[in-house]
């Protein structure tokens, strides 16, 4: 495997659990909502994340993977900064 797919997939899987950990918040600060709802959008997360994280790491060309990582990074901070 090249280095690159390592360090894209890396960048991805740490920006994708940012994004799970923000989903689930959101998913408790639902008024009404029950523990069942948080660990649905955590399961729901992962597995997106998963199956992304290994496509960046065996199928996509680097432009797209780098795209995604970078769309993702951009998520990140979009979503910590809004307040």
């Amino acid at each position: 495997m090249e280095t690159w797919r390592i360090v894209a997939t890396s960048s991805f899987l740490l920006g994708g659990l940012v994004m799970v950990l923000v989903a689930m918040a959101l998913a408790r600060d639902r008024k009404g909502a029950v523990r069942s709802q948080v660990w649905r959008a955590a399961g729901i997360g992962a597995l997106a994340v998963a199956v992304v994280a290994v496509l960046i790491a065996y199928v996509l060309p680097s432009v797209v993977a780098w795209g995604v990582v970078a769309a993702t990074a951009l998520g990140v901070v979009f979503v910590t900064m809004w307040d």
